[in-house]
């Protein structure tokens, strides 16, 4: 929100005075300044006042607001917020509580991936398009949903589910259009979703999926596979997507329908006390 606000203010000083907000109120250069100071000192002022999409949204955001792949995350942080206002509903945590967890199961992995990507300024301090859908919908499902139906822990799986799918396509392209190799593609892309997930069962006291013997990042990096395979046989990127997406959603549901589990690998024979 800081951002935003320097850049409208920035805006309003060009407007009204022909100079940005720094530039304002700075003490006057001194006459006795040489001429090849003013001439280095010149080109860099008029760069930087003429040049103000520096904290612009659009410098961070990773998809034409007119694209598929742009409603599509929209759609994940959608999933993930209805996933953590259920867990957190179910929990009986207050309004703000499961607004605070469903903001952490949205932003907190895609924050740890541009972190380490050195990718900056972050995406929802500049868009507040993030927020507000996370607030949104928080508010809704709480209004509207019953903690104790049977059908709420379905619900939570499906949106999980869902979130996975999508979120781990997304880690995967903006690692790849950040240069990164494959094997950190795909790491990425399940940090992407995973990061956000751990912190959300740790605060709504439950063990994370993937401390569990849940088929959850497995099914992440099948996918992740997957899409680089079909990238390297020149498959159409919609097909590419798509398939990557429906793969790791029917992994993940098949293992919760089916209830699939890593088996033990332990050589050494448990003994009942």
């Amino acid at each position: 929100m800081s951002v935003n606000v320097y850049a409208w203010l920035n805006a309003c000083c060009i407007t009204l005075f022909g100079q940005p907000f720094d530039l304002l109120f700075a003490a006057p250069l001194s006459v006795t300044a040489t001429s090849n100071i003013a001439a280095s000192v010149g080109p860099a002022v008029n760069a930087v006042t003429q040049n103000p999409l520096a904290l612009t949204p659009e410098f961070v955001t990773r998809f034409e607001p007119t694209s598929f792949m742009f409603w599509l995350e929209m759609f994940g942080i959608f999933a993930c917020s209805v996933s953590g206002t259920i867990l957190a509903k179910h929990k009986n945590f207050d309004v703000f509580g499961c607004i605070l967890v469903a903001m952490i199961a949205a932003i907190s992995g895609p924050t740890a991936r541009d972190i380490i990507l050195d990718r900056y300024p972050l995406f929802w301090m500049v868009n507040m398009n993030y927020l507000l859908i996370i607030t949104i919908t928080s508010v809704g499902f709480q209004i509207f949903c019953n903690p104790k139906a049977r059908h709420v822990d379905g619900l939570l799986k499906l949106f999980d589910g869902l979130a996975l799918a999508i979120f781990t396509l997304i880690g995967i392209q903006v690692a790849q259009e950040m240069g990164a190799n494959i094997p950190i593609c795909i790491l990425l892309g399940v940090l992407n979703i995973l990061f956000g997930g751990v912190i959300r069962d740790m605060l709504c006291n439950e063990i994370p999926l993937v401390l569990q013997r849940e088929i959850y990042v497995t099914a992440a990096i099948i996918g992740g596979i997957l899409y680089f395979v079909m990238e390297g046989m020149g498959i159409t990127p919609w097909i590419k997507e798509a398939s990557t997406m429906m793969t790791i959603f029917v992994i993940r549901m098949m293992a919760v329908r089916y209830d699939w589990h890593f088996p033990d690998i332990s050589l050494m024979k448990k003994h009942s006390l």
